[in-house]
């Protein structure tokens, strides 16, 4: 679906989603410790000094079907203590599946993941769920199969789907993942080629707007800065004006996904949005 195309139908359904119940939880996938949050400008916009990121995933049902965006850090960094020497010590608190069963649902209820982008603290537990289809970026997953691969790719993390032991989706463009407009994958390159951001249309909360890592944190998006590790500043740039723009349009309540403030902006788990 194209962008005209798209625009088109999320009019035909400003009203609501389809007829589709929605439901959204937001799942704790670790944290990050950034030893100078600079490392995420490249003109040297912030104060100098460390800062911690979250690392969020969510399950959004659909019906009785489920989506997982994200699959956060891998299950190896469980427990792992913080290295203040370190430019960035990520750690795990809790792994997926866990935090999945206190809400009853089991690995194998998920059908789809959605990856944002390919980097390791987005695709780290995507092995839990072997019978979900896998819906990428397409340049992501292209990036996936090079030597060597982009910065901050783990192809490790997906090699059940590399080597054909699940289904892959590559998504080209913005993607409505049931038909209905209830749920959208809106292509936001940038930080990474094939980097993705969603759009989930709740009842009664309206519409959220999931980040991915078009935006790491709000002091970004007022600075106008850019982390030198992203595949292009401009459409970084791009990318996040056009997340403003829908998040401004639909009246949709922005998450972004790194920024700690924003776990506030949806239920405390167990609790969902909907």
């Amino acid at each position: 679906m194209n962008r005209l195309s798209l625009t088109l139908a999320l009019a035909l359904v400003a009203g609501g989603a389809g007829g589709a119940e929605t439901e959204l939880w937001r799942l704790d996938c670790g944290q990050i410790a950034v030893r100078d949050i600079n490392a995420f400008s490249d003109n040297f916009a912030y104060s100098p000094g460390p800062r911690t990121l979250t690392d969020s995933c969510y399950l959004v049902r659909h019906d009785k079907d489920y989506l997982l965006w994200d699959t956060g850090l891998p299950a190896a960094l469980l427990k792992a203590p913080t290295d203040p020497a370190a430019a960035m010590s990520p750690s795990l608190g809790q792994v997926l599946p866990a935090q999945l069963a206190e809400i009853g649902i089991t690995p194998g209820q998920i059908g789809r993941i959605g990856i944002s982008h390919g980097h390791f603290d987005h695709t780290g537990q995507a092995a839990d769920f072997p019978q979900a289809t896998l819906l990428i970026g397409a340049a992501d997953w292209e990036g996936m199969g090079q030597t060597p691969p982009p910065f901050g790719f783990d192809p490790a993390a997906l090699d059940h789907w590399r080597t054909g032991g699940g289904k892959v989706d590559p998504v080209r463009g913005d993607r409505d993942v049931f038909g209905d407009g209830s749920v959208v994958m809106l292509s936001a390159p940038g930080h990474t080629a094939g980097e993705m951001a969603l759009l989930v249309r709740l009842e009664k909360t309206g519409p959220v707007l999931l980040s991915g890592d078009v935006v790491h944190f709000r002091d970004q998006i007022k600075a106008g800065s850019v982390p030198p590790f992203n595949e292009s500043r401009a459409d970084s740039l791009a990318s996040v004006s056009r997340i403003e723009e829908i998040a401004r349009n639909l009246k949709a309540r922005l998450v972004i996904q790194h920024d700690p403030a924003d776990i506030a902006l949806l239920p405390a788990f167990p609790e969902s949005a909907r």
